[in-house]
């Protein structure tokens, strides 16, 4: 961002408040926000002080353009983008619209500088297109053409006979982009305009989910062998000297959402997935839990020690594990007492719980589990069967953008409702540990952030 000294940004936005509760706006409202502004100066000769758009919600916003510029042939502006308390790593960017008059009648729609363009199938985004998501575009063309309507000779009917080419742009949007997994998504030269409600709610997991779905989807729609699904950025690098020869697109960092990474193989007809993890989520996956952080998913020792039990454990590493206090204690022990088949027994339980989930989604594939050490040790692994190959048996499914673009409001992958299910079954008094859940998410995600060097 522009500065006007080494430490003061140009556009101060309110501080991140960890534990607050503010919600902001997405990339997608604060690109409508500019194409409407830029509008209404093109058309009128005058910039608005603020400009009120509607969001994909049924809400309206008001904002404020800066870095304003008119001519008789085009307008730009931008938005200073306030995600709220949310850790959102394009809060107090500039999120900017060109507004031109074009000889071709109706409205045209792009990406510059700064919005990535979408180089591989899979998103249920053109190739080659600019990396704007459908709700979005669909919000920026509503609140152009109101703009339209309410300015222009004539009202909606201008576009008929004359034409706006409206492009976004995000002057840092490649730099931005390096701390986001557009690249893995195909997503090349910047970042994506994204937003399904047109609100940003903090420490919603959503964005977080839906970058493992699509994840998922591309590397299905890319033809990959399998799909190799690492809970963290070490594990992923692990995983990919264990195959060295599947291309990056086939390795997804799912972190907390084994099932919904499972439920994407499902649906896009994956016909082989592996499960590489430390030996703490291969614990929490051992006992079935397919979202592997929430509370109460927390590692089980009575459960580890019926492990031990069950492959005839000495009776003091039985008694040691059952006073453990984490799961890589669970696995020094097994070290200590040179008793490793505990540690064998809790990855082909890894490996069952994540075949009953499969089956439990209508679903079969080849699915294997490696725990991995934090050098990259392989520890253990178990391998499944490969089923018969069912020719047919999977219709293309929607990827998730097309989802939410049919139903943004209602799906189960909105952000909104997520957050609210989550407050709403929490009572806001939800705890892990000594932290309430927001700590806890302010805490993870932070962690998550380091892992990609945000």
């Amino acid at each position: 961002m522009t500065t006007t000294n080494d430490t003061t940004p140009k556009y101060p936005v309110p501080p991140r408040n960890r534990q607050g509760q503010r919600t902001g706006f997405t990339t997608g409202s604060n690109a409508s926000a500019a194409a409407k502004a830029a509008t209404i100066a093109l058309l009128t000769g005058e910039w608005p002080d603020q400009v009120t758009i509607s969001l994909p919600i049924g809400e309206t916003a008001t904002m404020t353009p800066v870095e304003c510029e008119l001519t008789d042939e085009s307008a730009y502006c931008c938005m200073v983008k306030d995600a709220g308390d949310d850790p959102d790593v394009t809060h107090g960017a500039l999120i900017c619209a060109r507004v031109s008059r074009s000889s071709q009648p109706g409205l045209q729609l792009d990406g510059g500088q700064g919005v990535g363009r979408v180089t591989l199938p899979g998103l249920g985004l053109e190739v080659g297109g600019p990396a704007i998501n459908p709700v979005p575009r669909r919000q920026i063309r509503d609140n152009v053409t109101e703009a339209v309507s309410e300015f222009a000779p004539g009202g909606e009917a201008f576009l008929a006979t004359q034409g706006l080419d409206v492009v976004i742009s995000v002057p840092e949007g490649e730099a931005l982009a390096q701390k986001t997994l557009n690249a893995r998504l195909g997503i090349i030269g910047g970042i994506s305009i994204l937003g399904t409600t047109g609100k940003v709610f903090p420490y919603s997991t959503a964005a977080w989910r839906a970058s493992v779905i699509q994840a998922v989807e591309v590397a299905a729609k890319n033809s990959t062998a399998k799909v190799v699904m690492a809970t963290g950025g070490r594990s992923e690098r692990f995983a990919m000297q264990i195959f060295p020869e599947l291309p990056d697109v086939a390795f997804v960092e799912l972190s907390i959402f084994t099932g919904d990474a499972l439920k994407t193989c499902v649906a896009h007809g994956v016909e082989s997935a592996v499960f590489v993890g430390m030996i703490g989520k291969m614990v929490k996956t051992a006992q079935g839990h397919m979202t592997t952080h929430v509370a109460g998913n927390q590692v089980d020792f009575e459960f580890l020690a019926q492990v031990c039990r069950d492959c005839q454990a000495p009776a003091e590493l039985v008694e040691a594990v059952a006073g453990g206090n984490t799961g890589r204690h669970f696995l020094e022990l097994c070290q200590e007492f040179e008793f490793m088949e505990p540690v064998q027994r809790v990855v082909d339980l890894a490996l069952q719980s994540c075949r009953d989930f499969v089956r439990s989604q209508d679903g079969e594939m080849e699915l294997e589990t490696i725990l991995v050490d934090f050098d990259g040790t392989v520890l253990a692994r178990a391998k499944g069967d490969k089923p018969p190959r069912l020719a047919g048996r999977y219709q293309p499914a929607e990827t998730l953008i097309e989802r939410l673009s049919a139903d943004p409001a209602h799906s189960y992958d909105d952000e909104a409702v997520m957050g609210q299910r989550r407050n709403e079954a929490l009572g806001r008094q939800g705890r892990v540990g000594d932290r309430t859940w927001d700590e806890e998410m302010a805490r993870r995600q932070e962690k998550e952030a380091k892992k990609r060097g945000e």
